[in-house]
């Protein structure tokens, strides 16, 4: 068989899509795509484990902090931090997120796994979500919301972005 069809991507369904009793539509809605479902169970993540899965490097965390000070001064909000300080709430928020309640992580195998789930899903505000997409159709949050309240944005699920990085995910 070939490395393209033996491809893997770990999904998580996040505590809001377990909360909300979406587990069955997700898992029918990548079932449908002709991926494998090849490894499921319904966990309470560690905090070890939700920074595993976030550990970001100093570039990603610079990158998504300096767009909260764009987001911060357009409402009109102080700026109180560094972008890297920022950068850094939003792993802590994405940890907290995803430790409070029960997760379902998944293992998909197929034919370009990472990307076939990566266009379900779809983008991560959910706002801006194309129509048809997991997030689109099933996410009521948005980045709006989610930085008035100082949380992080309540999407699902959350999907690996590249083989490589689906590879370290599925072992956490």
């Amino acid at each position: 068989m070939s490395k393209l069809k033996e491809e893997k991507t770990l999904v998580l369904i996040k505590p809001d899509g377990v909360q909300r009793s979406l587990i069955g539509e997700i898992v029918r809605r990548i079932e449908r795509t002709g991926l494998k479902l090849v490894a499921l169970k319904f966990v309470v993540a560690t905090k070890e484990q939700g920074y595993e899965l976030y550990k970001k490097d100093e570039t990603w965390l610079v990158e998504k902090g300096e767009r909260r000070i764009v987001q911060r001064e357009g409402a009109g909000e102080p700026i109180e931090k560094s972008a890297r300080e920022y950068g850094t709430d939003i792993v802590n928020a994405n940890v907290s997120f995803i430790t409070a309640g029960p997760v379902v992580p998944m293992v998909w195998q197929g034919n370009r796994a990472v990307g076939i789930v990566k266009k379900l899903v779809g983008g991560t505000e959910p706002l801006t979500s194309d129509v048809g997409t997991i997030r689109g159709d099933l996410t009521v949050d948005s980045y709006d919301i989610s930085n008035a309240d100082e949380r992080c944005v309540r999407n699902l699920i959350h999907c690996t972005d590249d083989p490589r990085e689906a590879e370290r995910e599925i072992t956490i």
